[in-house]
């Protein structure tokens, strides 16, 4: 079982990240339930606008959408930006987009028996709007969503904490990445013994 964390924070390695530390507490999660996991810093590639799988003239998002195929979970983490994902996260799902169009040879899309889940940042409230805004996208791409697909954390209005700023997790985020992580292995793990049928 693989999984995958698309770290959609709008800033490159190695400029510390809170939704990356999230990221990779997922991880380490999905890691103790016996799945290899990878994250990676969408910022760090040249993933170009457009949604086709390849966008040409140095377009690194092919590099990543194969890792996204290879992965039975995809994570995406993103900070709360004016109360919306970040524009890298959309980013990623405008390139995954292109999925509706590729089949496999009964007709369905590639990203059928993967699971997905979602993590968000932020210091003012919005986390469920972020991650109800990314679950359609998801699940119109394809991926399949757990009971509790999102793990969050929002700071206080008017505030300037960084998740990645706190002494320790809090305990409700611990409890809800875990239960997060511990969801999505077990639906990965059904569609793995039962793919959907073709349509």
């Amino acid at each position: 079982m693989r999984a995958l964390s698309l770290v959609c924070s709008l800033n490159a390695s190695p400029t510390s990240s809170s939704s990356q530390l999230l990221a990779e507490q997922i991880m380490t999660e999905l890691g103790d339930l016996g799945v290899q996991g990878e994250v990676v810093r969408v910022a760090d590639f040249d993933v170009r606008p457009g949604v086709e799988t390849d966008m040409g003239d140095g377009d690194q998002w092919p590099r990543l959408r194969e890792r996204v195929l290879e992965a039975d979970i995809l994570v995406l983490a993103t900070p709360i930006w004016l109360g919306h994902p970040s524009s890298v996260c959309q980013r990623v799902l405008e390139r995954l987009d292109a999925e509706l169009s590729e089949t496999d040879d009964e007709g369905r899309m590639l990203t059928y028996d993967k699971v997905a889940a979602v993590a968000v940042v932020g210091n003012e409230d919005g986390a469920h709007k972020v991650s109800a805004d990314v679950f359609q996208g998801l699940n119109d791409i394809g991926f399949s969503l757990a009971p509790g697909a999102v793990t969050y954390w929002v700071g206080e209005a008017q505030q300037g904490t960084d998740y990645q700023d706190l002494e320790k997790t809090p305990d409700a985020v611990r409890k809800t990445t875990r239960t997060l992580a511990v969801n999505a292995v077990h639906l990965a793990c059904r569609l793995k013994d039962h793919p959907y049928p073709a349509g």
